[in-house]
This record gives structure tokens, C-alpha cells and sequence, in this order.
């Protein structure tokens, strides 16, 4: 018997806090430099391991997970979404894969609604006038936007950052519409619409916020099809994950009017991101930082480490563990 300390592979620079205890609990070896591996070198650096403490930039496919080590047993995703992760060749493996669910709705809800709002006010035409010392005063019809107060909100995901989302519009008087894989139940719907099918709920948005996991059926759901649905003049969120959207189509109704902005965090392949999308003023654009306060990222990371705990240090199962499809 051995009194080893377990040892785990961090693949990111994470927070110092979570370093911390990471480095206390574990024979850690840190990424200082915040490098990204790629499949093959994350293999190598893997050897003599036992678990991998990832995110969300990092790709484990299958490729990559069947090339892992025999001594890696757990895979501890620092996100919510575990799409980078192919969760079904970890489980052909015995690799057991955790995440970090339920601390970060309210910060990715706050950016939700920054989104909405800087989207709708036309914020990105705003502070690029002002930077770029072009602002020569109030005019009456300057920077005219949409207002946001008593407008329909459609949600596709009402999980618990959509939720939070429609907490947030009903403080501007805002009627949600809302579609999700089941109906809630009336204390948590709070008056919302319930839409079984998706699609019938477009042409009630004259916002649509997308807070829905990335599945094979979300991918780039929002297509020229369903964008087509929505009212004109209509302003698409997006907080959830990029691959939800297709960019041609999005940057195309942008363009041609048909809809009159969206408010993006997240895209498809980030960080490099369609080029069309910088072309356009009425695009709001963030750097995915819907979960970035102090707070969150930690809680986050401490989360991963609770999952990383339980099943090294106790044997334990993880209590954020993730099944396979």
C-alpha cells in the first residue's frame, strides 16, 4: 500500500484560489503558462496520472481519449457543458467524467441580459463613437434602438440559467414565451408560455435568448429557416454555446435587416469566430465571459475539486457525474 497523493494533470492556468487547494490535496503538475495541449501532447503529458482536470477549450475526443494513459481514471471538466469531452469513449475506457453544474447561473444570466440589453441599445455603435472621439453631441435620432420594457421573450432552455434569464426580463415587464424538453411545473413556469414545439414559439420572440445545452439536435439550430419565424426586427441572444447558431445565416438576417442585432458571448470554433461578424455594428459581441466574477470561477473550480475528492481521495462516486448519452 502505497500513502501517494493521487495525481492530477490541470490542463489550464485556473484560478489561484483553486490552485491552492489543488496543489495542497493532490501531486498536481500546473499549467503556468495557460498553454493548450493539443490531442497527441495531452496524451503524453497524461503518463503516470491519474486524473485530468480540463475546460471547456480543451478538445478530448475519441481519438484522444483512447490515447490516454491506462492510469487516468477521471476526467473533471471546469464547465458546465462537457461537449469537449466525448463522454461515451471515456465510459468504453472506465474513465468516469465529471462537471460543474448549478454555480454559474447567475453570473451567465447577468451576461444574458447584458447581451439583451447592450444588443438592443445599439451599445457596441455607442462606445466605438465615443473611442473613437466621433461623438459630436446628442442628436434626436441618434442611436435609436429597441426598447426592451413589456417585449416578449422567447427562452429555448428553460433549465436553470434560462430561469434565471426569465427572472431577470420580468423585472422589465417582459412576457416569456418559453420552450424546454418538458413543461415546468407552474411555480417555477411563473406565468411563462409553455411551447412544446420550439418552433411555434419564434414568432411570439421579439427576443430570443438561447440558453440549451450543445446536443447533436441543438447543433446550429438557429438556422435560416427558424430565423425566418421570428418577427422582423427581432434581436437574437446567445450565451449557451456558439455551435446552437448557424453564423451564415445569423450574419446574413443581420445584414438584410431582418433582424435588427444580436448579443453573442459564445461562438462556433472561439476563439476564432466567423469574420463577418466584426463587419457589423449591429452585432454586440463578448469573449465568452459569461461565468468570469471571481466568485463564480472559483466556485467552479472548487466544484471540480469536490468531484476530483470523492472519487480519489474517498472513493466515492462524483456528485456532478456525467452519464453518457
Amino acid at each position: 500500500m502505497t500513502d501517494r497523493k493521487p495525481r492530477v494533470l490541470a490542463t489550464r492556468l485556473f484560478p489561484e484560489d483553486v490552485e491552492t487547494r489543488l496543489t495542497a490535496n493532490f501531486d498536481a503538475r500546473l499549467n503556468p503558462q495557460d498553454k493548450l495541449y493539443d490531442g497527441p501532447a495531452l496524451a503524453k503529458a497524461a503518463e503516470g496520472f491519474d486524473a485530468i482536470m480540463c475546460a471547456a477549450g480543451d478538445a478530448l475526443s475519441a481519438a484522444t481519449i483512447a490515447a490516454l494513459p491506462d492510469s487516468v481514471r477521471m476526467i473533471a471538466t471546469f464547465s458546465v457543458g462537457y461537449e469537449h469531452v466525448d463522454v461515451a469513449a471515456a465510459a468504453k475506457r472506465d474513465i468516469i467524467v465529471s462537471n460543474t453544474p448549478d454555480v454559474l447561473t447567475d453570473a451567465t444570466a447577468d451576461i444574458a441580459m447584458l447581451c439583451l440589453l447592450g444588443a438592443a441599445r445599439r451599445a457596441h455603435e455607442g462606445t466605438t463613437m465615443l473611442r473613437t472621439h466621433s461623438w459630436i453631441g446628442w442628436e434626436p435620432r441618434q442611436l435609436m434602438g429597441v426598447h426592451v420594457t413589456g417585449r416578449r421573450l422567447g427562452i429555448l432552455g428553460m433549465g436553470r440559467i434560462g430561469q434565471a434569464m426569465a427572472d431577470r426580463a420580468r423585472a422589465f415587464r417582459m412576457t416569456i414565451h418559453y420552450s424546454n424538453r418538458s413543461r415546468l411545473p407552474p411555480d417555477i413556469e411563473k406565468g411563462a408560455v409553455f411551447h412544446a414545439n420550439p418552433d411555434d414559439m419564434l414568432p411570439h420572440c421579439d427576443f430570443l435568448s438561447i440558453n440549451a445545452p450543445m446536443t447533436p439536435a441543438t447543433r446550429k439550430w438557429v438556422n435560416a429557416e427558424r430565423i425566418a419565424r421570428l418577427p422582423r426586427g427581432a434581436v437574437v441572444v446567445n450565451t449557451a454555446r456558439g455551435g446552437v447558431v448557424d453564423d451564415e445565416a445569423l450574419i446574413t438576417a443581420l445584414k438584410s435587416g431582418h433582424l435588427f442585432a444580436a448579443g453573442l458571448d459564445v461562438f462556433d470554433g472561439e476563439p476564432k469566430i466567423h469574420p463577418g461578424y466584426y463587419e457589423l455594428e449591429n452585432a454586440f459581441l463578448l469573449p465568452h465571459m459569461g461565468s468570469a466574477t471571481v466568485d463564480t470561477r472559483n466556485a467552479m473550480g472548487f466544484k471540480a475539486l469536490d468531484n476530483l475528492e470523492a472519487f480519489l481521495l474517498r472513493g466515492q462516486t462524483p456528485p456532478d457525474l456525467v452519464k453518457p448519452f
